[in-house]
């Protein structure tokens, strides 16, 4: 099958071209390996044919020490053995980006004040509360945990706890206690961060009773060490301000073999407890090197603000601009605060020079009639990146005419499993709408058919055939590793599936369909749910949707379409015409559901993953209870009202 063609809506000039870092990156591997590399093409191949010679070059290019002459021991997956016998921290990066000429963290709140931090407060900070923690004997290996919104002193926590070889991990204040127990109460931590609360849409959210809980889950605490925001009291624990205080000494990180343990992530816990995901300090610094220089451009001069919580890894993901020397903000309210537009208007005001977001809140601004180019000075806007599901290509060209058509999109899509993207944008390569730009460096990227052969130009699972320096060292509570086996490599063994359908062109660029798992099957047809939230949702009376296929006892096959709608409307007959005549014409006659309900809502993980596999077992006459953890729902009462269709 042959790609469609699909018109570029921004093409690198040869200037763009001339001064990314990714060129750069490439001149100095042809100066060191016999080989020729014109393009992103023929450096991503280059990349992923000689794994050990890349990450070598990646670990010189950055200028990260002597490292062994091994790079790549052992490449079966999973256990794949990285630069054995190397001593790093993170944090050493992070030190030697340290300048006076701009500021490291730059915070931001709902009502517009902006606070700085400079390289030497956020460093003096770390530095002492590193100091702190010591003094209560923290080691390596043991666990500091945070209960925090996205600010700066989570990020200053995070350093302080890597810099001593201990494992860092947290979720976000919409957590209830017993959510963020069933994650950070797995590791049996020794140190708790946490804050009285914050300001997320115009309220304030109070959480001394939360922390009361969650201190009571946690026997094993030492200390517990509160940030003041919201004047709250709670008794017994350490104030911010004295345990980071900067006494002006020097650093000391311990520096730890490759695979020492950095922090630990979860999976959304929608099916169980969350799986603890293990990330090791040396994979996940490769990995944000490349991800932060050569595949985003992303350097001393940005400002890089994505919009994320701790309890997603696009919170990490953002930390990493600080190895590149770049200033990252923090900001813990919501995105359509006071207006749909306000990440826009805070980018003008911040200069920010890389705004992330979702494709939902991509949708919004455009159904809001939002045009932030004319609202905004977005003249330092240069990237935008996008993640968290498939971008519409309606979505992309919205970015294009209404943000700017100079501006790249960075469509990506990864994973909490490797804390980064399989594939995304890269500075030397066109973006089209629909599409991501191509496969990231040193990702062994396939789309397989059933037989796990590769397949150009239709639709396969995504696999990974080599494997990569960030993939988890294990999951938490897994020794034998069989948990870890089964979530990636059970159906093709020595081979990395992730659970996407995708869709690998002829021009090398990738199509994400949706989730394989849930994937839509009639009549023997695979078909991507995603297809359909994209020619859905971009109709102006759809606030949102969710396609469900579920297979019945009698062997038939129902495929409802939810939309919700926005208030006091009515799905009408006529509606229900123009939502199918829309699938048919922009998808295909295959996809047109079999019923179009009107829903209240559609349930997500808190890190806005629809829970199509979940619902769908709902459907097919489980009880929520039996099918997933309600605390991992941001809204568990939808799931009672989905539960009445039962069949």
């Amino acid at each position: 099958m042959t790609s469609v063609t699909v018109a570029p809506q921004w093409v690198p000039t040869e200037q763009d071209i001339d001064r990314a870092r990714i060129t750069d990156f490439a001149r100095f591997v042809e100066s060191r390996h016999p080989v020729a590399l014109p393009d992103y093409r023929a450096l991503w191949q280059w990349s992923v044919d000689d794994l050990a010679g890349f990450w070598g070059a990646v670990w010189d290019y950055f200028a990260l020490g002597e490292r062994p002459a091994v790079v790549l021991a052992d490449a079966d997956m999973p256990g794949a053995q990285w630069f054995p016998g190397a001593r790093l921290n993170y944090v050493d990066q992070v030190i030697r980006q340290a300048r006076t000429d701009r500021p490291a963290i730059v915070s931001v709140d709902e009502g517009g004040t902006v606070t700085e931090l400079s390289w030497a407060e956020m460093l003096g900070q770390a530095a002492g509360f590193a100091r702190t923690l010591r003094e209560l004997g923290v080691r390596p290996g043991d666990r500091v945990v945070g209960y925090l919104p996205d600010i700066p002193e989570a990020v200053i926590a995070f350093l302080a706890t890597a810099s001593l070889g201990a494992v860092w991990s947290a979720c976000g204040q919409d957590y209830t206690a017993k959510a963020a127990l069933d994650r950070l109460g797995q590791l049996e931590p020794v140190v708790l961060v946490t804050t009285d609360g914050y300001r997320f849409g115009g309220k304030e959210h109070h959480k001394v009773a939360e922390i009361e809980a969650l201190r009571d889950g946690l026997p094993g605490l030492r200390a517990t060490v509160l940030v003041s925001r919201l004047g709250g009291v709670v008794d017994g624990v350490r104030d911010w301000d004295e345990a980071s205080a900067d006494d002006g000494a020097q650093w000391r990180t311990e520096r730890v073999a490759f695979d020492h343990p950095l922090w630990v992530l979860y999976s959304s816990g929608t099916t169980g407890l969350p799986k603890g995901i293990v990330h090791g300090h040396g994979g996940v610094l490769l990995e944000h090197l490349k991800a932060m220089a050569l595949q985003s451009d992303i350097g001393p001069a940005d400002t890089f603000f994505w919009y994320t919580s701790p309890s997603w890894m696009m919170w990490n993901f953002q930390v990493a601009g600080l190895l590149v020397g770049a200033t990252i903000v923090c900001y813990p309210g919501s995105p359509t605060a006071p207006r749909p537009d306000a990440l826009w208007e805070m980018a003008a005001q911040l200069g920010a020079t890389v705004l992330g977001a979702s494709p939902g809140y991509v949708l919004a601004c455009a159904k809001a009639d939002a045009v932030p180019r004319h609202d905004h000075d977005l003249s330092a806007l240069r990237l935008i990146g996008i993640t968290g599901s498939a971008l519409p290509a309606s979505s992309s060209i919205w970015l294009r005419d209404n943000v700017g058509a100079h501006i790249p999109v960075a469509s990506i899509s990864g994973g909490t499993d490797v804390v980064s993207a399989f594939a995304g944008g890269a500075p030397t390569v066109p973006v089209r709408p629909g599409e991501l730009s191509a496969p990231y460096l040193g990702v062994a990227l396939e789309a397989w058919d059933d037989q796990g052969r590769p397949v150009h130009g239709a639709v396969g699972e995504l696999v990974v055939t080599k494997p990569m320096p960030s993939m988890p060292i294990r999951f938490w509570n897994d020794p034998d590793g069989s948990r870890y086996r089964a979530a990636y490599f059970e159906d093709y063994p020595g081979v990395w599936r992730h659970g996407d359908w995708i869709t690998v062109t002829d021009r090398h660029s990738v199509i994400v369909h949706g989730r394989s798992d849930s994937t839509l099957n009639r009549h023997g047809i695979r078909m991507g749910s995603a297809d359909i939230y994209q020619a859905v949702e971009q109709l102006p009376d759809i606030v949102d949707s969710l396609v469900i296929g579920a297979e019945q006892p009698d062997g038939g096959y129902w495929m409802p379409l939810f939309v919700v709608l926005p208030t006091g409307a009515t799905l009408t007959d006529a509606m229900k015409a123009r939502i199918a005549a829309t699938v048919r014409t922009e998808v295909s006659p295959r996809h047109v559901p079999d019923e179009i309900i009107a829903a209240p809502g559609v349930p997500r993980t808190r890190t806005g993953k629809k829970l199509e596999v979940p619902i769908k077992r709902i459907l097919q006459g489980a009880t929520p209870s039996q099918v997933l953890d309600t605390t991992a729902v941001d809204h568990p009462a939808l799931l009672d009202w989905y539960a009445q269709f039962r069949r």
